[in-house]
């Protein structure tokens, strides 16, 4: 029999038990409580990194570098010594040369919390889409990075009424879109000479950084209707290539002959600076000389309209400018004589004879110079595409049918608002199907 004091201990034991029994806290579906994974209430915070560094821990101070503005004037007026300049411009040698820093880029200063504020990283934007990281803590360290690039989709349409640049801009789209326009019609439509109540339409991505629309377009289907005639530009890959074609399966793009004469070297090249062997000094030689015998029939590359022929006694001596379409101007210099019948005005062909190879104006010798613009800029002539470009193989003409059905049923369907989508850069792929 048990004594007194264990029967208080059993009793006493019982009834803890019977009471872990009923009052065991349980949830909705019976499930004891240490069962159940307990998740804490507090939100993790959300770390916030703007060019890979964490913004909260920092002061930032933003900036636009001003004219004469080097690197040692920005940062002397964050606390850095010259030493601190020269050793960080050493340190940036094989990434940036920090006299490459242009007035009107935009920069980043961050400074510590601390009760005496430090330097800890300066970031200078190359340009939109790309920027420096010079990492001032301990020894100093400079990287690069990419602002994080999204394209999106847009559509626009309108008729013109006084420019395709102001039809543009009346559209809700950026003007400069105009241009990529022109780049791609260029070959098929004079816009030197559009008419009231032409019509574009055009489905297209527009390059952003941060919210920011950038200069950079990636037509994905357009038409422009002129002079009674619909013309289609059907982006298409072919041969790794992609090209812009009609309905037909051409290509849109024009072609320039390869040089604008058969026997030639090249004696100079396109360059910011050359020494001009008459002048003795060196300027920019926005060019390529052909050096060829005097009389030498020279041909214009590629078809288009005389738009100047003229003498200069201390510059170009006889010289033609061609206009070939509304992007590309073509000049040829320092010819002996002209081709009978050329005048300012005149229609000339591919490989028509306009001139003769001479040494007129500022020369040393026999030489053709011949010079390219491209919307009024110039570029290196050996860098434009001269060759043909090849119309859609028959391999490729049945996944290409379906590529144009698909375009031109979009383009039709068009309607005069303009709809927005997001595109990540991976997803460019086939714009259409």
């Amino acid at each position: 029999m048990l004594s007194k004091k264990k029967q208080i201990i059993f009793s006493a034991s019982l009834g803890i038990i019977l009471l872990l029994v009923i009052f065991y806290p349980k949830n909705r579906e019976g499930i004891p409580l240490d069962e159940v994974e307990i998740t804490d209430s507090t939100e993790v915070e959300e770390i916030v990194y703007k060019y890979g560094i964490p913004v909260d821990d920092y002061d930032i101070d933003y900036g636009i570098v001003e004219r004469n503005q080097s690197l040692s004037v920005i940062l002397e007026k964050h606390g850095l010594s010259a030493k601190n300049v020269y050793d960080l411009g050493q340190a940036a040698d094989s990434v940036f040369d920090v006299r490459k820093i242009r007035s009107g880029q935009a920069y980043a200063v961050f400074t510590t919390h601390d009760s005496v504020p430090a330097v800890a990283f300066f970031v200078y934007e190359e340009d939109p889409r790309s920027y420096v990281v010079f990492d001032l803590r301990g020894k100093y360290r400079v990287s690069r990075g990419e602002n994080p690039v999204e394209w999106v989709r847009k559509e626009a349409c309108g008729r013109v009424e006084s420019s395709l640049w102001v039809a543009m801009q009346n559209s809700g789209a950026n003007p400069l879109l105009a241009v990529t326009l022109s780049n791609i019609f260029g070959w098929t439509i004079d816009f030197f000479g559009l008419q009231k109540d032409d019509e574009f339409r055009v489905i297209y991505e527009q390059e952003t950084v941060d919210g920011r629309e950038l200069q950079n377009f990636h037509v994905l289907a357009a038409s422009f209707h002129h002079a009674d005639s619909t013309y289609y530009a059907i982006p298409f890959v072919q041969d790794g290539e992609e090209l812009y074609y009609n309905e037909t399966g051409n290509s849109l793009e024009g072609a320039f002959l390869k040089a604008p004469l058969d026997f030639y070297r090249i004696s100079s090249r396109f360059s910011n600076s050359r020494y001009h062997p008459v002048l003795k000094r060196y300027r920019a030689h926005h060019g390529v000389d052909y050096a060829a015998p005097t009389g030498t029939p020279v041909y214009a590359v590629g078809s288009g309209k005389v738009i100047a022929k003229g003498y200069q006694a201390k510059g170009g001596g006889n010289y033609l400018k061609i206009r070939h379409n509304s992007v590309y101007v073509t000049t040829y210099m320092h010819l002996s004589r002209f081709a009978k019948g050329i005048k300012v005005g005149s229609q000339v062909k591919q490989k028509e004879v306009i001139g003769y190879v001479g040494s007129t104006g500022l020369s040393t010798g026999p030489h053709l110079d011949f010079r390219v613009h491209e919307n009024g800029k110039p570029i290196n002539p050996l860098t434009i595409k001269s060759q043909p470009k090849k119309p859609i193989s028959p391999a490729n003409m049945p996944q290409f049918s379906i590529v144009r059905d698909s375009v031109v049923r979009l383009l039709q369907g068009m309607e005069q608002a303009v709809a927005v989508d997001s595109v990540q850069p991976q997803e460019r792929q086939s714009p259409i199907l």
